[in-house]
């Protein structure tokens, strides 16, 4: 799996020493997790590991051992189970302490916060605003049905009839992200074989403003990268609008402050929404169709 993950057409890919791996097999998987980021190519990735949560007699030394020994090469720190401040504040000074004696540059790796339980959703606002270090949140589906008791048996099933339990769990996140300028990202959809339960789930949480999605398997990339991107229809429109807006308030354009276009009224809060749409079309590397660009 590590070897296959490598060549996938994933943002990031991030090494697990958390709860993929045994109680009995922790210490031995930090060397199997050195040894694909030495050895492997994740070039074009963020890359992150994944450590025991800061509560564990796994996390010091989890950090401590991946630092030390692929400490240039990886982006952030993943920290599961977040429930308090003071684990925050714990990565934070030891990261800084590893940088400084291993020469790094200070605050480079970053830190992914894993929401999944009530006390880290009650503070993820203090949790953002934590440290600059903080990069991403995270929701952890799993253990926080578990901890909330929502009758499920699948991690990641979020589609339940008339009211979603989940809908201000993923309103929150996205506000405290946002409020914060980080990323914000949903957690895994744990039945492999469910294209259309995975596309499901990816396009809620989609629709709240997340950033992307976790896949655990290779036939869940496609979907992902479908759903967190705009359609071409979209982009198109998006990127229309901006050039329409940009010379309607120029000089050239009657400099007005509100415009038509194709029966709908354009302004500057119609920019805004556009360059949301925009800025997710130019980085997936989407062109605008020739009629449309004319």
């Amino acid at each position: 799996m590590l070897t296959k993950a490598q060549g996938l057409s994933v943002d990031e890919a991030f090494l697990d020493l958390e709860d993929s791996v045994a109680p009995t097999e922790k210490v031995a998987a930090r060397a199997n997790v050195l040894t694909a980021l030495r050895e492997g190519n994740w070039a074009g990735k963020v890359l992150a590991v994944r450590v025991n949560d800061a509560e564990t007699r796994w996390a010091c030394d989890d950090v401590i051992e991946i630092v030390r020994g692929a400490g240039h090469l990886i982006d952030c720190i993943m920290l599961p189970k977040v429930e308090k401040l003071s684990h925050i504040h714990w990565l934070d000074v030891l990261l800084t302490q590893l940088e400084r004696d291993l020469e790094l540059p200070e605050g480079k790796i970053g830190i992914e916060v894993q929401i999944e339980g009530p006390a880290g959703l009650s503070i993820v606002d203090d949790i953002a605003a934590s440290t600059p270090r903080v990069e991403t949140l995270i929701f952890g589906p799993g253990d926080f049905m578990a901890a909330m008791q929502i009758p499920t048996l699948v991690i990641g099933e979020n589609s339940y009839g008339g009211h979603n339990p989940i809908d201000p769990v993923f309103m929150s996140l996205a506000v405290a992200a946002r409020k914060h300028g980080l990323q914000v990202i949903d957690g895994p959809y744990a039945v492999i074989g469910d294209t259309d339960g995975f596309h499901r789930a990816a396009q809620r949480a989609a629709a709240f403003g997340f950033d992307g999605k976790w896949v655990l398997h290779p036939t869940q990339v496609d979907a992902a990268n479908e759903v967190f991107a705009p359609t071409q229809q979209a982009y198109d429109k998006a990127e229309r609008i901006l050039e329409a807006y940009d010379f309607h308030r120029s000089a050239d354009g009657g400099a007005r402050g509100a415009a038509m276009l194709d029966g709908e009224m354009i302004d500057e809060a119609t920019r805004k929404l556009a360059l949301v749409t925009a800025g997710k079309g130019r980085r997936a590397e989407m062109v605008r169709t020739k009629e449309l660009a004319q």
